[in-house]
């Protein structure tokens, strides 16, 4: 498996884990980014792929410094069972 990646022209966040690929789709405007929706292919469900993808996109996001939309049910799940993270959630 290897390391979360920001694929920008397609505005995913990504983990490749065989030949498989989970991402979480984004849109940034200026310093928040919105995290929409999360593909988790059926060959990959219930390993885990899931959490550390979100995991890896949010410590880059906190790397950057920049605020989050958690608009996608899976990434705001792992925020609120993960309170570290709740700091980065964007407020209003």
């Amino acid at each position: 498996m290897s390391q979360v990646r920001d694929n920008a022209t397609a505005q995913h966040f990504e983990l490749a884990a065989g030949d498989a690929l989970a991402f979480i789709a984004y849109r940034r405007e200026g310093d928040t980014v919105e995290l929409f929706h999360t593909e988790v292919p059926q060959a990959l469900e219930g390993k885990g792929i899931g959490s550390a993808l979100v995991r890896g996109t949010l410590d880059r996001l906190r790397a950057e410094g920049v605020t989050v939309v958690p608009s996608c049910s899976f990434v705001a799940g792992y925020i609120e069972r993960h309170p570290e993270y709740g700091a980065m959630v964007a407020r209003g």
